[in-house]
């Protein structure tokens, strides 16, 4: 499998791995991995795993639940170490590139069964939503969005997804 299906898989079954939202932390872990950084506030913890981010609340049973996540693909312009990845991601499907042309994914998932319609605009970015699942594709429109006419600094160009959000 390649990267391009796993982004393909979260955006139209919203989960990672078999984890998703509704999940507790220790079946993340199992399924992701221990390489996580916690931030606790205001009684919310965020899991960052780097290109993983997850998002949990306590449940009706007081135990942390998942209430959504992000895939942030944009660090990996940033950071290409091997921690940036979570190892059973790279596992199961390789390399994964510092970016992906939303059109690649957008055809990958509509081959999957599913459409991909047009949610936000912003001067920066445009949101498409995954209609079936309700994912958030994040792209970019603007690559320099400091207003100088310059392209990105860290290399974002129109039409990379910035990430994609399950809610």
């Amino acid at each position: 499998m390649s990267a391009l299906e796993f982004y393909a898989h979260v955006a139209t079954r919203c989960d990672v791995l078999g984890a998703g939202v509704g999940a507790h932390p220790d079946s993340w872990e199992a399924v992701v991995g221990t390489g996580f950084l916690d931030v606790l506030g205001g009684g919310l913890l965020r899991r960052d795993y780097g290109l993983v981010e997850i998002n949990f609340a306590p449940d009706p049973q007081g135990r942390m639940s998942c209430f959504g996540f992000g895939i942030k693909i944009q660090r990996l312009l940033h950071d290409q170490s091997p921690s940036t990845v979570p190892a059973p991601l790279s596992r199961d499907y390789g390399e994964f590139a510092p970016r992906v042309p939303f059109g690649a994914l957008q055809d990958a998932v509509r081959a999957l069964g599913h459409t991909v319609e047009l949610d936000d605009v912003s001067r920066d970015m445009h949101c498409y939503r995954v209609a079936e699942s309700a994912a958030r594709i994040h792209v970019i429109v603007d690559p320099g969005p400091y207003g100088s006419g310059d392209p990105d600094p860290d290399g974002h160009q129109v039409g990379d997804v910035w990430s994609i959000e399950v809610w």
